[in-house]
């Protein structure tokens, strides 16, 4: 859900917009934005002939930034707070369905919101500004369970060593700032070197999946997507880093039917009728133009399908190579 920030009051341009279209192309009939963040995507929906759009969002702060624009659309927008792991509750028969996965730009730039290590602001981090806090994890949970957030959510590998100095910290004082705990991490890790990423990155990246059930909310509505299309629906599903899209991509081959036999001597199973076609087996990823314009771009991925007529199911969560935490929401004692 990284936007291009403008300098004006226009809206944030969603990465992959431009070859999402194209690839949706002739965009009509009835759409659902599972992740409306500043509205990109379901503007460009509406603007490319889409009757209606219902917009979702768990965060109330999305429709309160629609507000100057909303109403342009009249009653061919609607806006529907709640988690598009729910989608199916909100509509059902729909002719495309469009899931943009990450944080958006409008709550990276605000401090107060915590999603950020580059500004100071409380340890926040919820995208519906409710329930448990990165500050609650860091501060509450034990020092395995923080170790495995880290490594299973952010690819950390330094992960135990950054769990044990948050131990060390927060037993002298409660860590409830972000650039506290920033600096707590990049103590931990080698100085980065020009062209690295922060060495924070990969923590505030596992914190953020952790406190909003990312993962969880990727499997169950990539299911829930599955149930409200129709026959001929469309799902488009823009990711960002590694995990996210391998979920995505072992999804749509599990449910388009090339899911293979686990073991090449056993005898041939029948096999369900495909639930998805795949139109393209490759990612779509950004090009030159886009890369210029929003190097936040570099590593999104776009896969789209089509709904066949085969009835709706359920796949198992580590089919998906789905990570998970025992102990956390969405973990595998749950």
């Amino acid at each position: 859900m990284v936007a291009a920030t403008t300098q004006n009051s226009a809206p944030h341009t969603p990465v992959l917009l431009r070859p999402l279209l194209a690839a949706v192309a002739p965009v009509a009939g009835n759409w659902l934005d599972g992740t409306f963040g500043a509205g990109g995507y379901t503007r460009g929906l509406l603007d490319a002939g889409a009757a209606t759009v219902i917009a979702v969002d768990r965060d109330p702060l999305a429709f309160e930034m629609a507000a100057p624009w909303a109403d342009q659309y009249g009653d061919r927008l609607i806006m529907q707070q709640g988690v598009f792991s729910k989608m199916d509750d909100y509509a059902q028969n729909l002719d495309g369905i469009v899931l943009d996965l990450g944080v958006s730009s409008m709550q990276l730039d605000l401090a107060e919101r915590g999603f950020s290590f580059m500004r100071d602001g409380p340890l926040d981090m919820r995208m519906s500004q409710s329930g448990i806090s990165a500050a609650d994890i860091v501060n509450e949970a034990e020092e395995e369970i923080i170790a495995n957030i880290l490594f299973q959510f952010g690819e950390e590998r330094a992960s135990r060593r950054i769990a044990a100095a948050i131990i060390r910290a927060r037993n002298e004082a409660p860590i409830v700032s972000t650039l506290k705990l920033a600096k707590l991490v990049e103590g931990c890790l080698p100085r980065a070197k020009p062209g690295q990423s922060h060495p924070a990155t990969r923590s505030f990246q596992a914190l953020r999946i952790a406190v909003n059930n990312e993962y969880g909310e990727l499997f169950e509505g990539l299911m829930s997507a599955e149930r409200a299309l129709k026959p001929g629906g469309q799902l488009a599903v823009v990711t960002f880093h590694s995990v996210e899209d391998r979920m995505v991509k072992r999804f749509l081959t599990a449910r388009s039917g090339g899911g293979g036999n686990a073991n090449r001597f056993a005898p041939e199973t029948e096999r369900a009728e495909p639930q998805f076609k795949v139109i393209k087996k490759k990612a779509i990823g950004p090009d030159a133009q886009e890369l210029d314009e929003n190097p936040r771009s570099r590593s999104a991925k776009l896969r789209v399908a089509i709904r066949t007529d085969a009835p709706a199911g359920r796949v198992d969560a580590k089919s998906l190579g789905m990570p998970m935490v025992k102990g956390l929401l969405g973990g595998e004692d749950e």
